[in-house]
């Protein structure tokens, strides 16, 4: 073996000299000249390798911190040929000093005036020895344009104090990159990560001015990337380069996959394009006259006949981008949307308040809902200002609907839930009235729990600083409108709530900071650095897009929404009271009183609602990521002292909340990582908000909410008083009346647009249990563990299918026969209604 050792040396031996060859292959993914995006970029690229201004690498070694010579990537112009799409390896030749042990990380330079997209380099020691890899899936700009060379590190991790020798002053060189200085304006190619807060929502130029959100106590935010974009009287503003209007890493961008790309586009041709096409055709004061016409923009689609041309120049026209949504009808003038699960089943089935109630419990926002622990409700606002604090419901009110029980014995007994949006809804009332003709109520819906394991609703209370309105359900067999105006408003306010907070803020919003405080903190090198990143891929390119058509200042969601200019606004209120700790699924059921500790129940808690899918099927994947993540930090960390001693990972977490989440900085709550136990909770809790949670609230919006009157967004009429002619005018044509109340025909159709963009998977997807990047780390343990992590997945999989099929789970499917899949992990591309990905990617 020795002799055959010797022999393969000998066939490494750079000829002349007393180095030796490690060969290395490198996959890249070259700019093709056929992307619209960058025509004739491998042209260029070709001709600049001809002329000497190529790629060139350089290994630095693991143990002494030595370079290699610079080796070139051979053949870049006869590589893949102009058209490659795929990754094109190239050979690469590194010569080193006999003593230059393992390659730890590596330099490259890029001459060509192109950014190319690096996915991996392997290096084959000599003698027929380790192979080692380094996985890059990193855009590598032209070398003039960075201040510091490009640095990629090997799958072997490390904790810092475990770094290597040769690999201290690289690891800290990375880092400092990253972070930058915190001046100047953010360049397309730049990778630096900074904080800042969200000034840029609004535009003066237009008389959009909005309040800054985050650093102040009266509207406190999570903190986003900064942009560096000029800033004039503390708002915003766009540079005069439109790549750089809402920068983000390089790294953080859409990849090259056509389905992503498309669904971020989407975002903004139906802001830019879309809406102002639409508003050539319909005004916002038009509204549907009845359900069927709603119904037949599935049956017979939407004519588009006039949307020809794009307002704006090198977008899709409005036709075109309705035409990728449209079903094969044979008449491409019309845009045929797909049916909403909600009425493939049962067209009538949204109407019951059978239906109404189990949304709660696993619709577009199952997590709001909470066990009633006094009666009558009470606020805690100011009762000078927004009217009385207890609840005008009473006894009188549902005594007759609990089945036998008293009021006192419901609540005791936990059988009365409530779904208030009261306090958060009621201090903008009087603004959110006088606006485009909206109107609204803060509302509280009370349930019950029947012996059957169903929720019914038994009263509806909807106020305004001054007035109180309680509404019940009619006998059984009897349709009262009032009632159903009722129930539309009060889904209207949960719409708003889901959008705002469940989804926007809890997820999109408060991930944010973790993402930026990880690449500033953890190195590459980190073991938790690749351990959390699939589970932040994505977000930032998503979330700058929401930045420019969702959540701006006269965008989709102002413009859809019933608060209107206020709803960014509304969230940062409410975020005055999100505590990470509670952001764990175990930790939010006991708050809402949803749930109990109990040693004896599985995984520890008893569900108040046996049958609630959404946190029955969400512990289940709660359990398998607790395990993966202790596993992995057992892999990782020795005991508890290595944890409290990883000057990385605290100052991480200090970052985290100092300047992520700085307007918490003095919160008591904040979990102290000093242990493996308190490590692997607060990353479990990032984690199942980035994927679990995150699936929860958005893949099942088209399902529900793509029907409007199922779930409005918007309302614009109160609801009439008992014999008003408003209320003859109800009687005598109910349908008209309702939609005339809640979400009109402009508002229904840019929703169910955005609904079916965000609802959509995308064909690159990863979900729970899978990683793309097989090579991601060296470690056996780690591996194992992800393994089993993947094998949990499945069995939570099987799970879901056999909860659906049990008869005796009621909630499981309702009267509209929509199972719930949305925590169960994989999917397919598209709208699918299930899948949990592994980050916030849409």
């Amino acid at each position: 073996m020795a002799l055959l050792g010797g022999i393969a040396g000998a066939l490494f031996q750079d000829k002349g000299s007393s180095k030796i060859v490690y060969k290395g292959a490198v996959l890249v993914r070259k700019t093709n000249v056929l992307d619209v995006t960058n025509v004739g970029a491998s042209v260029v690229d070709n001709t600049a390798d001809l002329l000497g201004l190529g790629v060139t690498l350089q290994l630095i070694s693991a143990k002494t911190g030595k370079k290699s010579n610079p080796a070139n990537l051979e053949k870049w112009l006869f590589s893949g040929g102009l058209f490659a799409t795929d990754d094109v390896k190239y050979s690469v030749k590194f010569s080193v000093d006999p003593d230059f042990g393992l390659p730890g990380a590596f330099i490259i330079a890029n001459s060509h005036p192109s950014e190319f997209y690096l996915v991996s380099l392997t290096v084959e020691m000599p003698g027929g020895g380790k192979i080692v890899e380094f996985p890059c899936y990193s855009w590598v700009y032209n070398s003039s344009l960075y201040r510091t060379e490009r640095l990629f590190f090997s799958n072997q991790l490390y904790l810092p104090n475990e770094t290597p020798t040769g690999l201290t002053n690289a690891r800290e060189s990375d880092l400092k990159a990253l972070k930058g200085d915190g001046t100047g304006i953010r360049q397309n190619w730049d990778r630096i990560y900074d904080y800042d807060a969200y000034n840029d929502l609004g535009n003066p130029l237009l008389n959009l001015q909005r309040p800054t959100l985050g650093g102040s106590t009266d509207l406190p935010y999570p903190r986003r990337c900064r942009t560096g974009r000029i800033n004039i009287n503390g708002v915003e503003t766009l540079t005069l380069t439109p790549l750089n209007k809402f920068y983000i890493p390089s790294d953080e961008r859409f990849g090259a996959v056509k389905n992503s790309d498309f669904l971020a586009d989407g975002l903004k041709a139906l802001s830019h394009s879309v809406l102002p096409a639409l508003e050539s055709v319909i005004t916002f004061d038009q509204t549907f006259d009845s359900f069927k016409e709603i119904k037949d923009l599935y049956d017979q689609g939407f004519d588009i006949s006039e949307l020809v041309t794009s307002p704006v120049r090198g977008m899709q026209t409005p036709l075109e981008f309705f035409n990728e949504f449209t079903a094969d009808t044979g008449n491409t003038s019309y845009m045929k949307y797909p049916l909403p699960q909600i009425l493939k089943v049962n067209e009538k089935g949204w109407m019951t308040d059978e239906e109404f109630a189990r949304q709660m419990l696993c619709g577009v926002n199952p997590m709001t809902i909470q066990c009633l622990k006094e009666f009558p409700p009470t606020s805690t606002l100011d009762p000078e200002k927004y009217g009385p604090s207890k609840s005008a419901i009473t006894e009188e009110h549902i005594g007759s609907q609990l089945e036998g029980s008293t009021v006192q014995q419901a609540v005791s007994d936990k059988k009365l839930f409530i779904l208030s949006y009261h306090d958060e809804f009621m201090p903008y009332l009087d603004a959110i009235n006088t606006q485009r003709s909206s109107y609204a109520y803060a509302s509280r819906v009370l349930l019950f729990l029947k012996s059957n394991g169903t929720l019914r609703p038994v009263a509806i209370e909807l106020s305004t600083p001054s007035s109180q309105r309680v509404f019940v359900p009619p006998a059984a067999g009897k349709t009262d409108w009032l009632w159903e105006l009722a129930k539309a408003h009060a889904a209207t306010n949960d719409s708003g709530y889901h959008q705002l907070v469940s989804h926007w803020l809890r997820t999109h919003a408060c991930i944010e900071p973790f993402i930026i405080a990880t690449n500033r903190q953890l190195s590459k090198l980190h073991p938790l650095n690749p351990f959390l990143q699939p589970h932040f891929k994505y977000t930032m390119s998503i979330n700058s897009q929401a930045r420019q058509s969702l959540i701006n200042a006269a965008g989709i969601i102002e413009l859809t929404f019933t608060p209107g200019k206020y709803c960014m606004e509304m969230s940062a209120v409410v975020y005055k009271g999100w505590r990470f700790d509670e952001q764990g699924l175990p930790a939010d059921l006991i708050k809402r009183g949803m749930a109990v500790p109990d040693s004896t129940a599985k995984h520890g808690l008893k569900l108040a609602i046996e049958d609630y899918p959404y946190a029955a099927d969400g512990l289940e994947i709660w359990d398998a990521l607790e395990k993966w993540t202790s596993s992995y930090l057992d892999a990782c960390y020795n005991d508890d002292e290595a944890v409290a001693n990883d000057t990385e990972l605290q100052a991480w977490w200090n970052e985290v909340i100092k300047k992520g989440h700085a307007d918490k900085k003095d919160e008591p709550w904040w979990i102290k990582l000093n242990s493996k136990k308190n490590l692997a909770l607060a990353l479990t809790t990032i984690i199942w908000v980035a994927s679990a949670h995150h699936a929860a609230v958005n893949f099942g919006q088209y399902a529900y909410a793509g029907y409007m009157p199922n779930h409005p967004t918007a309302t614009h009429k109160p609801i009439p008083a008992e014999n008003s002619n408003e209320h003859k005018k109800l009687l005598s044509n109910p349908e008209e009346f309702f939609l005339e109340t809640v979400s009109r025909k402009l508002e229904a159709i840019l929703v169910m647009l955005t609904l079916e963009i965000l609802s959509s998977h995308a064909s690159d997807e990863e979900y729970l249990g899978q990683r793309h990047i097989s090579n991601w780390t060296d470690n056996p343990k780690a591996v194992a563990a992800f393994e089993n992590f993947t094998a949990a997945m499945k069995n939570v999989e099987g799970i879901v299918a056999r909860r659906n099929a049990d008869p005796s789970l009621k909630n499981r499917l309702g009267p509209v026969s929509i199972p719930y899949t949305l925590l169960s992990p994989a999917s397919e591309k598209g709208i699918t209604g299930k899948g949990v990905p592994n980050s916030i990617s849409i």
